[in-house]
């Protein structure tokens, strides 16, 4: 994320439909993602210490909303992603890797069966990554079969409602929606005579959800939500910054085209379905790694003292090199600074001690289970 724009970025830089309603709040905005989009209102760490006791509420409108339609739209996706799309029930949400043809990650994205009881065909809603969507929009017309229809749902916008106050805040506006759904589930309400999209799930590991609306009732959306004494609009700094405590990877850091799914530690995406029959991008070479193990693994590390190590920070076992740091930070709520990054396998185990150079000086570091905080998702109880 940058905090400077240039000439050329200025011209380029898009604005979103909540524009004008983060700069009247005082939001500080930055160029992110091809938008100008608000970093922060009050200061990260009061937004950051806010979502995670009441409830906070994101502008991810920067994001691609995408559908995909048609006989056969499941086994289509399933030849460009890892998912188990055909065994996906209506209402729910998977989450997937759209993958390149040597199994690099293109994209994380989320995939969600948006089919009615009386479509004539299956209907996938899908919320890609805003810095790729134009990329992931190509790939995905250039592969997917002519009888498949992709759709660019740019007439929405979406907000995220996150933390544990968020269902009772969104509990006002649509009684009964909250109660209804689980984590990674999903449904269509009507709200002042539009439909929302409404998803149980999120980016800070907090229970939440995801509200896609018309681009032209956003305001109206986010006022009535703000107006809730439980909610405030919280910026881009304190959503990386939950994201990295909840151990959640952000694309284009700490998953590339040049990372596959097995190092990325994000193998729960490959369903046993798939394993067994394979069938998308690279599974021989995929499946193969994951039976013989990565030669490097996304790890999460705990430093000691007050620094904060920052992505491309070099990490070492001793006087060797084994490993980069993706993302890191200081975690508000862990109480000091934390990091994700890749090492190589035989430094990846829970409790190995490491170092990070930061500025010519060595931090001790440890690698640690992550989630750093643990997810508070709302789960369906257990019989």
């Amino acid at each position: 994320m940058s905090d400077h724009e240039t000439d050329t970025d200025v011209e380029t830089i898009e604005t979103l439909p909540l524009d004008a309603w983060h700069r009247e709040r005082g939001a500080r905005m930055v160029p992110f993602a091809g938008y100008h989009m608000p970093i922060q209102y009050e200061g990260i760490l009061a937004e950051h210490a806010w979502t995670r006791e009441n409830a906070g509420l994101f502008d991810v409108s920067h994001m691609g909303q995408l559908m995909v339609t048609g006989d056969g739209a499941a086994e289509a996706l399933e030849a460009l992603m890892p998912g188990d799309f055909s065994a996906l029930k209506p209402g729910r949400i998977r989450y997937s890797l759209l993958l390149d043809e040597h199994g690099g990650i293109l994209d994380d994205l989320m995939v969600t069966n948006v089919t009615p009881p009386d479509a004539a065909a299956p209907e996938y809603y899908l919320v890609v990554n805003g810095a790729t969507k134009w990329e992931d929009i190509g790939h995905l017309r250039e592969h997917l079969p002519d009888e498949i229809t992709l759709s660019h749902l740019d007439e929405r916008a979406l907000l995220a409602l996150q933390g544990p106050k968020a269902a009772a805040a969104l509990d006002r506006i649509v009684p009964g929606v909250a109660d209804t759904l689980v984590f990674m589930q999903g449904t269509s309400v009507e709200w002042q005579g539009v439909q929302l999209g409404v998803a149980r799930s999120g980016y800070t590991g907090e229970d939440g959800f995801e509200l896609s609306v018309p681009a032209d009732k956003a305001v109206a959306l986010a006022d009535a939500l703000v107006a809730f004494d439980e909610v405030k609009p919280i910026g881009l700094g304190a959503r990386d910054s939950l994201r990295l405590e909840a151990g959640l990877p952000l694309y284009g850091h700490d998953i590339t085209e040049d990372t596959d799914p097995v190092a990325a530690d994000l193998t729960f995406a490959i369903s046993k379905a798939r394993r067994e029959q394979g069938g998308f991008p690279a599974a021989d070479k995929i499946l193969d790694t994951l039976a013989k193990g990565p030669s490097a693994k996304r790890v999460g590390m705990t430093i000691e003292g007050r620094m904060a190590a920052r992505e491309g920070a070099p990490v070492f076992a001793g006087q060797a090199q084994v490993g980069q740091v993706t993302s890191g930070g200081f975690a508000p709520t862990v109480g000091g600074p934390i990091a994700m990054g890749y090492v190589e396998s035989g430094h990846a185990m829970s409790g190995t001690k490491l170092q990070i150079e930061v500025r010519g000086k060595m931090l001790e570091a440890t690698v640690t289970d992550m989630p750093f905080v643990p997810h508070r998702y709302h789960r369906k109880k257990k019989a």
